[in-house]
């Protein structure tokens, strides 16, 4: 009597199999954002030269154009323009942190990385959160200067500022990445970031109120997407100053949009999804060849 022939069911990956890989992503972001660290640490004119220029624009401008602007009951130019230093050294921070990429295509490194068995996107992952570590950590270093000029800290505050930070870093750190992907030499990248470093800090709102600006200004302002990273940043910052009514009205925050002023957590949702959109592109970017 002839036996039926049993089914054979097709191989799929065990739940094991499953958690190896997963292991192995991990270890792999864990890797190169230690690489990150690491390499932060050992260059001590990086350290140096990403304090100065934050510092320059917060006692030079800032003090510069208290005489210049003068203080309304009390409330100067210095205190409004802190929380967008602090912004500005994250971003810089944050964006100059991808030239590692055009480092290591230089020097041949980012070839083996590439041909390793691992996936792409948890390379862009672990550049992204080691150099976002870093300009969080720049960031919260200035921090240290708010009561040089009077801005008072309390403990919650500096917990939302961290929060904010981190996510402004991931956002630029991602968008530094996708634009080093496809640079060839350290040169290049620092020639295009320059170009496109000034004109986002400077339309973010950063040095300068959102309100009374020229339509076409106000315009740029709105697609530049750290302008939704700064606002929120000083919106926690002067939750917790003696801000009077009229430094209120003349240094004001908020983002108003299609007539409509944005909540705070509207503001980040926006930058949140720029930060989605940045890291797509940088794991697709990434992914191209060379």
């Amino acid at each position: 009597m002839a036996t039926t022939p049993l089914s054979v069911r097709p191989s799929t990956p065990s739940l094991l199999d499953e958690r190896g890989d997963l292991v192995a992503e991990l270890r792999t972001i864990g890797m190169v954002w230690e690489r990150e660290l690491i390499r932060f640490v050992r260059t001590r004119t990086r350290i140096l030269s990403s304090f100065v220029q934050p510092i320059l624009f917060l006692f030079v401008l800032g003090y510069g154009m208290t005489t210049l602007v003068g203080s309304t009951e009390g409330f100067t130019f210095k205190k409004f323009v802190f929380p967008g230093i602090v912004a500005m050294s994250v971003v810089m921070t944050a964006i100059f942190s991808a030239i590692s990429i055009v480092w290591d295509r230089e020097f041949g490194f980012l070839r083996e990385m590439v041909v390793a068995p691992v996936s792409r996107s948890s390379l862009v992952i672990g550049k992204t959160l080691g150099g976002a570590s870093i300009a969080t950590v720049q960031g919260t270093i200035m921090l240290a200067l708010a009561p040089l000029i009077g801005v008072h800290l309390t403990a919650t505050l500096v917990g939302q500022v961290i929060g904010l930070e981190l996510l402004m870093a991931v956002g630029l750190t991602s968008f530094g990445v996708f634009v080093a992907s496809r640079i060839q030499r350290i040169e290049a990248f620092q020639v295009v970031m320059q170009l496109l470093l000034f004109p986002m800090l400077f339309l973010s709102g950063a040095l300068f109120p959102l309100k009374g600006l020229p339509t076409w200004l106000a315009v740029l302002t709105r697609l530049n997407p750290v302008t939704y990273a700064v606002d929120p940043l000083r919106r926690v910052v002067f939750a917790v100053q003696a801000v009077p009514p009229a430094a209120a009205a003349r240094f004001s925050t908020g983002i108003s949009l299609f007539g409509t002023m944005l909540s705070l957590s509207a503001e980040i949702g926006i930058f949140c999804v720029f930060t989605a959109v940045f890291l797509a592109l940088a794991i697709v970017g990434f992914g191209k060849p060379e």
